[in-house]
C-alpha cells in the first residue's frame, strides 16, 4: 500500500549523503509504511528520526530481517503453491475456525477437510472441491465453488496467512527492506521522520558573461540527482556547500556474541579493533582600468523564476555585429537575467553554506535537473597568467576573480562568453566570500614570452677555519629573464609566475602575489611594445679544504683572498716546510727498503751457490768467500734496520707535530 508519508524536504551534500524529510497523516494506531533498499538500512538506522506532531507516540519501528526470502518462507507454517492455492491452503489449516458465507446464510465451524467429489452435469461427470465444516455436532459439507465469502476466525491462522504473503509480496522488490512505524493515538495526526541516505554528490557549473561596460556577470546552476524509488514532488531543495563527517556503520545486521562453552567439571573459558591561491592578494579594487570589465558594485538578486533543466539558448543576431533584436550584447544580458531569475536564500551554518531554493523543486524518480542558484555580478577583470610549466611561450587570459556575490562558490566548471561570443572554459575552485583566483580560459596568442637564465657563483662572503679545516661560503646566483611582447592594440596586465625554490630574492622588484609554489610579478604592456622582467635570486653555498694538503700556491691564495690572515699564512708555510721533511724522510725509508729488499735477494743466490760447491781445495777458497760477503751483508742489514728504525721515529715526530699546529689553528673572517 502507498505510504502516507510523502518526501517534503531534500538537503544534498557534497560528501556523498542526502538528508530526507517526510511527513504525512496517520490515524488511530495506524501504520506507516516505508520501503529502502537494503544497502540504505545502515545509514537509516544510524539517523532516523520519529516525531509525532500531534500529541500521539510512536511505539515502535520494526523493519524487515537480513534472512533470505527461502529461509523465511520455509519457517512459515503455510504454504501456498502456485497452482490450486484455494484447495491446497484449506488443506493446512485443518481445526481452523472459519465463517462461511453461502447463499443468503453464514455459517460457523471448524475446518475438517477437503476432498474432491465428482458431480454430475449434464450428460458428463466432473470433480469439484467440497469442503466439510464440523457446525455444531453435525458435519456439513459445502462445495467450496458456492462460497461467497470465507473468514478466518483463529487469529494465529489469520496472522500466519498475513505473515506467508506480506513476505511473498516483499520478494517483487528483492533489494527493498519494509520498515513500518507503529504509533499510538486517537483520530487523525501528522507524523514527522528524517534520515540520512547515501545520494549523488550534487554538482555546480557556471556561466561567465564579459561586457566592457559593466562588471562581469556570474550565474550558476546546482545538478541534482534522485536515484530513488520515489519522486520528489513540490520538494523543498538545499544544497550545502562543506565537508561535514559521515561514516557507514553496521547496524541492519544482527551482531553475535561468541560465548563461553561451560562443561560440568572442567574450567570454562573464553574463545578466542588548480591555479594556485595567494597568501596576500594584489587584487586591483578599481575595475574601471584598462583590461577591467565595468565598475566595482552590487547588483541586486532578483526572484527566481520557475525550475528550468537548462537554460534557454540565446537568438541569433541579426543584421551585423553587436546587434541582438536591436540592442546589442546588453540586450542580451538583460534577456539573460529575465529568463533565469533567481532568488537563492543562503546560510552559514557553522563551517557550512547553505543554498536554499525559495522555490518547490520537482525531480522525478531515476531524472536528474539543472537548478538554478546563482545570478549576480563580480569584480574582476580580464588579466595574462604566465607560467613556464603550463605554456612557454604564451601566457593565458585569466579573469581574476574576486568572490564578491557574498556566497560561498562550489568548484565546478565555468563556461565564458564575451560580446555574446563562446571564449573558453575554465575551472573554478571552492571561493569564500572576497576569495581571489585566477581562472585561466584561452591562451592569449597576442602576447609571446621568452625565457633566459644563466648561473654563477657569487665571491667568498665568509671564511672560518677550524680544526684543519677552512670552510668558505659564498652565494650561489641564478638570474631568469622574461621578455615580453604584446602584440595586441590593448594594453594588457601580465601576471609571472615563478617557481619558489627556496632561494631568496636579490635587487628584485617586490612580487605582486605569493602563493605555496610561485611568486607573481606583475607588469604592465602597453600595445604593442616589449617589456622585461629579471628575477635574481640566491642561495648559500660552501667549499671546504683541509690544510694539511695544501701547497704554497694555494696558501699564497688564501691569503691574497684574505680567507687567512698573515699568522695563520705563516704557520701554514711552516707546517708545507715540515712536510717537505716528511717527505724526504718518507723517500729515505723507500730507498732502505728498497735496498734492504735487495740483499735479501743477494743472500739467497749466494746461499745456493754455496749449496751447490762439492768438497775440494778450490771450492772451499770459494766457499770462504762467499761467507765473508754474506757477513759484510748482515752488517749492513743490521744498519739499515738502525736506520730505518730512526727515520720511522723522527717522521712520527715531525707528523705530531704538523698535526698539533694544524688543530690549534682558529680563524674567523667576514669578507
Amino acid at each position: 500500500m502507498p505510504t502516507p508519508l510523502s518526501i517534503r524536504r531534500v538537503v544534498l551534500y557534497k560528501h556523498g549523503v542526502g538528508y530526507f524529510e517526510r511527513r504525512g497523516k496517520v490515524t488511530g494506531s495506524e501504520t506507516a509504511h516505508l520501503d529502502f533498499k537494503a544497502r540504505d538500512m545502515n545509514d537509516v538506522l544510524k539517523s532516523m528520526t520519529v516525531l509525532d506532531l500531534s500529541g500521539g507516540s510512536v511505539s515502535a519501528v520494526s523493519y524487515d530481517s537480513t534472512k533470505p526470502l527461502e529461509q523465511l518462507l520455509s519457517e512459515a507454517t503455510i504454504r501456498i503453491p502456485e497452482h490450486g492455492s484455494l484447495t491446497a491452503l484449506l488443506g493446512q489449516v485443518k481445526g481452523a475456525r472459519v465463517r462461511a458465507r453461502v447463499g443468503g446464510a453464514q455459517v460457523e465451524g471448524a475446518i475438517v477437510g477437503l476432498e474432491s467429489l465428482p458431480v454430475v452435469q449434464g450428460e458428463a461427470s466432473v470433480v469439484r472441491p467440497f469442503l466439510t465444516l464440523l457446525v455444531g455436532a453435525s458435519l456439513r459439507t459445502f462445495d467450496v465453488l458456492e462460497l461467497g465469502e470465507l473468514e478466518f476466525l483463529d487469529e494465529a491462522v489469520r496472522k500466519d496467512l498475513e505473515f506467508y504473503l506480506a513476505t511473498v509480496m516483499s520478494s517483487y522488490k528483492k533489494d527493498s527492506k519494509r520498515l513500518s512505524i507503529l504509533t499510538a493515538g486517537e483520530g487523525p495526526r501528522e507524523l514527522f521522520v528524517s534520515y540520512v541516505l547515501e545520494s549523488p554528490v550534487w554538482k555546480t557549473s557556471y556561466r561567465i558573461l564579459l561586457d566592457e561596460a559593466k562588471p562581469p556577470l556570474l550565474q550558476g546552476w546546482a545538478l541534482v540527482d534522485n536515484t530513488g524509488d520515489e519522486d520528489w514532488v513540490d520538494v523543498e531543495l538545499s544544497l550545502i556547500a562543506g565537508l561535514p563527517v559521515s561514516f557507514v556503520h553496521d547496524l541492519y545486521n544482527p551482531r553475535y556474541l561468541r560465548r563461553p562453552i561451560v562443561e560440568v567439571r572442567s574450567e570454562t573459558g573464553v574463545a578466542p579493533v588548480i591555479p594556485e591561491e595567494a597568501h596576500e592578494s594584489a587584487f586591483a579594487p578599481d575595475m574601471d582600468s584598462e583590461g577591467g570589465f565595468g565598475s566595482r558594485g552590487e547588483a541586486p538578486m532578483s526572484s527566481m523564476g520557475p525550475v528550468a533543466a537548462s537554460p534557454a539558448p540565446a537568438p541569433r543576431r541579426k543584421g551585423g555585429p553587436g546587434a541582438v533584436g536591436g540592442g546589442g550584447p546588453r540586450i542580451m544580458r538583460e534577456r539573460l537575467e529575465q529568463s533565469t531569475q533567481v532568488k537563492t536564500v543562503t546560510k552559514e551554518v557553522g563551517d557550512l553554506f547553505e543554498y536554499g531554493v525559495d522555490r518547490p523543486v520537482t525531480v522525478h524518480r531515476n531524472q536528474s535537473a539543472l537548478v538554478p542558484i546563482l545570478h549576480r555580478p563580480f569584480e574582476g577583470r580580464r588579466v595574462l597568467l604566465y607560467n613556464r610549466a603550463t605554456r612557454e611561450k604564451n601566457p593565458m587570459a585569466c579573469i581574476e576573480f574576486k568572490n564578491t556575490t557574498g556566497l560561498t562558490l562550489e568548484g565546478g566548471p565555468v563556461t565564458i562568453t564575451e560580446d555574446e561570443t563562446y571564449v573558453g572554459e575554465a575551472m573554478l575552485d571552492t571561493l569564500k566570500p572576497d576569495d581571489v583566483r585566477f581562472v585561466p580560459y584561452a591562451v592569449e596568442l597576442s602576447c609571446t614570452v621568452s625565457v633566459e637564465e644563466d648561473q654563477e657563483d657569487g665571491p667568498v662572503f665568509r671564511a672560518q677555519l677550524h680544526r684543519g679545516t677552512l670552510v668558505v661560503e659564498f652565494y650561489h646566483q641564478r638570474r631568469t629573464k622574461v621578455l615580453a611582447r604584446n602584440k595586441a592594440k590593448r594594453p594588457q596586465v601580465l601576471y609571472v609566475e615563478h617557481p619558489r625554490t627556496g632561494w631568496e630574492l636579490k635587487d628584485t622588484d617586490v612580487p605582486a602575489e605569493t602563493t605555496d609554489g610561485f611568486w607573481r610579478f606583475k607588469r604592465d604592456l602597453a600595445p604593442g611594445t616589449s617589456d622585461t622582467l629579471t628575477v635574481t635570486e640566491r642561495t648559500r653555498g660552501q667549499r671546504q679544504y683541509h690544510i694539511g694538503n695544501l701547497g704554497l700556491d694555494q696558501v699564497a691564495f688564501f691569503l691574497d683572498s684574505r680567507f687567512i690572515d698573515p699568522r695563520v699564512a705563516q704557520v701554514l708555510r711552516d707546517v708545507v716546510a715540515v712536510r717537505e721533511t716528511l717527505a724526504q724522510l718518507t723517500r729515505d725509508g723507500q730507498r732502505l727498503n728498497e735496498e734492504r729488499t735487495q740483499l735479501f735477494k743477494d743472500q739467497e743466490r749466494i746461499r745456493a751457490n754455496i749449496d751447490s760447491l762439492k768438497s775440494g781445495a778450490s771450492q772451499r777458497e770459494l766457499v770462504e768467500r762467499f761467507v765473508t760477503k754474506l757477513n759484510a751483508q748482515e752488517d749492513r742489514l743490521e744498519t739499515i734496520g738502525r736506520e730505518l728504525e730512526r727515520l720511522e721515529q723522527e717522521r712520527a715526530r715531525l707528523q705530531e707535530d704538523v698535526n698539533q699546529r694544524i688543530q690549534s689553528l682558529a680563524y674567523e673572517a667576514d669578507l
